[in-house]
């Protein structure tokens, strides 16, 4: 296996980005599903305004993609992003968040934005 070598500005960068826990338990949602803003507003209790805050910053440095459907923008991780081998690493470390999307769906907030 080919050993890939990520800049270390680029690394830093995301590291950085990471280490902000609410950015982090965003990446950790989208490790298996995209979401929409309502449901990180929902599993994050947050306003709306503050969660769009961080999703713009893994945004603008290509973390996260966005899509969007009528009047919702779904995220999901960016595979293609240099650094995605390290958000790999870090997710394989950090407890798993389905459980939140989970308690989401029985609450029939999950699907409130399709």
């Amino acid at each position: 296996m080919e050993k890939i070598i990520i800049e270390l500005e680029d690394t830093a960068k995301t590291l950085k980005l990471l280490g902000d826990k609410t950015r982090l338990t965003i990446i950790g949602l989208l490790k298996d599903s995209e979401c929409c803003v309502c449901e990180f507003v929902e599993v994050l209790q947050m306003s709306q305004p503050s969660v769009s805050q961080h999703l713009r910053k893994l945004r603008d440095a290509g973390l996260v993609r966005e899509q969007r459907r009528g009047q919702w923008i779904f995220y999901s991780l960016n595979a293609q992003h240099e650094t995605y081998p390290i958000i790999q690493q870090i997710l394989d470390q950090i407890p798993d968040q389905k459980e939140k999307l989970r308690a989401l769906e029985e609450a029939g907030l999950r699907i409130q934005c399709n």
